[in-house]
């Protein structure tokens, strides 16, 4: 019960940061396919280099083994193959699943409709999976569980590179929005 509790509570925070962020507008979202808003950019790749520096500064310090996470199999093909589907999505759509549930709570009525779409799409899924299991493991990349030991590398090299390259994100996605003639606004926004 705790866990379903505790799940609750951080869903709703991170719903609430989410629409704090404008991420409940599809305006907002699409925006950045356009370049012209790369607030997406930012905050994913803030919370990716967060998280990694995080775990290495704590299993450095000994609060927590690395060979105890659990770490899912890479399936580069499958995931290659789901990300171009759910990045289309995303385009056409103005949402991912997260922020269609963000924009629903805010009162978008599109999110809501795209929310319905997202649950038919998971059925017909579910419904065709025996046909399509095979393509949901293309493509596995075995020989590591972690990109440092991929690479053969420090993960504090890998987290370097990573910082370095969130700094870019930063400096580039900042140039490029004061290049652009800023976010584009619709008469449909509700922000």
């Amino acid at each position: 019960m705790n866990t379903i509790f505790s799940g609750l509570i951080l869903g709703g925070a991170f719903g609430y940061v989410l629409e704090r962020a404008g991420f409940g507008n599809p305006c907002k979202l699409t925006a950045q396919f356009r370049l012209t808003d790369w607030s997406v950019f930012k905050v994913m790749f803030t919370a990716i280099v967060f998280a990694a520096v995080g775990l290495m500064i704590v299993e450095r310090l000994g609060l927590i083994d690395a060979s105890d996470l659990f770490v899912p199999p890479a399936f580069l093909g499958a995931a290659a193959l789901g990300g171009a589907l759910v990045g289309a999505g995303f385009a056409i759509g103005g949402y991912c699943p997260g922020t269609s549930v963000v924009g629903l709570m805010s009162g978008r009525i599109d999110a809501g409709i795209f929310l319905v779409g997202l649950l038919i799409g998971t059925v017909v899924f579910s419904g065709l999976y025996p046909f399509i299991e095979s393509l949901t493991s293309l493509g596995e990349y075995a020989k590591a569980d972690a990109l440092p030991e991929a690479l053969n590398i420090s993960d504090i090299w890998v987290n370097a590179v990573m910082i370095l390259a969130a700094v870019g994100v930063f400096i580039f996605g900042t140039w490029m929005e004061k290049k652009s003639s800023g976010p584009v606004t619709s008469q449909f926004t509700n922000h």
